[in-house]
């Protein structure tokens, strides 16, 4: 397991392992004073023994090769731009789950929706959530509300006290 650092730090620790074998001390004692496995030490003198400095520089590891290619992603962006509706969705609300159907449709590539988010979220995209409003709300009414009744209801504020119960 690699510990945490920048590239440039772990090369350098490997340099010195090699300079400090090169000085006489055993792996053993390399490794100790590192802080790091004799098998560490015997693996960077290997890489160096066969590639040079090369060897000791660090790699990433590879990990599993993305499904969709770049242009694959970009199209993804522009089908999902063109909202749920346009795919045949009865609300203007993309899931993961619709998603990764529509991955499967358009691309034939399987996507778990829990990974659909992985994916968006390298494409720039983040999770929103939308705005509740009721099915039964009336635009129009409520404009007319704020321009007739709401002056009247904030000219009443002016004025406001405790009123008598009785």
């Amino acid at each position: 397991m690699r510990l945490p650092g920048s590239a440039r730090a772990l090369e350098a620790r490997r340099r010195r392992a090699l300079e400090l074998v090169e000085q006489g001390l055993s792996l053993n004692a390399a490794a100790r004073v590192l802080g790091c496995a004799p098998s560490s030490v015997m693996r960077w003198m290997e890489a160096h023994r066969r590639h040079g400095e090369a060897g000791l520089k660090v790699r990433s590891a590879p990990g599993r090769p993305r499904r969709l290619t770049a242009q694959q992603e970009a199209r993804l962006l522009r089908e999902l731009l063109r909202g749920p509706a346009a795919h045949g969705y009865g609300t203007d609300l993309w899931t993961t789950q619709r998603i990764a159907e529509v991955i499967e449709r358009k691309f034939g590539v399987r996507y778990h929706r829990d990974h659909v988010g992985r994916l968006l979220g390298r494409c720039g995209w983040s999770p929103q959530k939308p705005t509740r409003l009721a099915r039964e709300r009336d635009e129009a009414a409520i404009a007319r509300w704020k321009r007739t009744r709401w002056p009247r209801v904030k000219r009443g504020l002016c004025g406001w006290g405790p009123t008598s119960s009785s």
